[in-house]
């Protein structure tokens, strides 16, 4: 957020904590303004480089714009002195994010328009654990190869004396 978060951006940055801003569409706001492309309008559009530049002064060291147009996005990176960061908000930006399930495709039902997915994963890990789950099943999994080792004279020693102590007291 911006004017509505710039005091606590302030004395956080006072006292050493680092902050990074986020403006446009935030996690925390879908379920009141959905996941759409944020600040369209002129005066969302002013309030949002209004509020960078006050997250800026407030001691933010750098913001996330995410769902913005580009050329916005563009426009606030070039009024600011700290880094922005974009996610869905164009090339304009001094570095990108992507979500990581997103990039790797691990959600096949939804993929977000500004999302590029580099590789559809969620197949392959759905199988592997598929895999793994019915070799546990079937007790192919694990076998010595993936069990830690122990000296049998060792292990035979320490059960004897557990063993003898549980006779002595009574204990089965």
């Amino acid at each position: 957020g911006g004017a509505t978060v710039a005091l606590t951006v302030r004395r956080l940055t006072e006292a050493g904590i680092p902050v990074m801003g986020h403006l446009g569409f935030t996690p925390q706001s879908v379920n009141t303004i959905g996941t759409r492309v944020q600040a369209k309008t002129a005066d969302a559009a002013r309030a949002l480089i209004e509020d960078a530049l006050l997250l800026e002064q407030s001691g933010a060291f750098a913001i996330v714009l995410e769902l913005i147009p580009a050329p916005l996005a563009q426009a606030v990176t070039e009024r600011l002195r700290i880094p922005t960061i974009g996610i869905g908000a164009g090339a304009g930006c001094d570095g990108q994010v992507q979500v990581l399930h997103d990039l790797l495709g691990l959600y096949t039902d939804f993929v977000p328009r500004h999302a590029k997915q580099y590789r559809r994963l969620a197949d392959e890990i759905r199988n592997a654990v598929g895999e793994y789950a019915d070799e546990v099943r079937t007790g192919a999994f694990p076998t010595a190869a993936h069990s830690a080792k122990m000296d049998e004279s060792l292990l035979r020693e320490v059960l004897s004396q557990i063993d003898g102590e549980r006779d002595i007291t009574g204990r089965q």
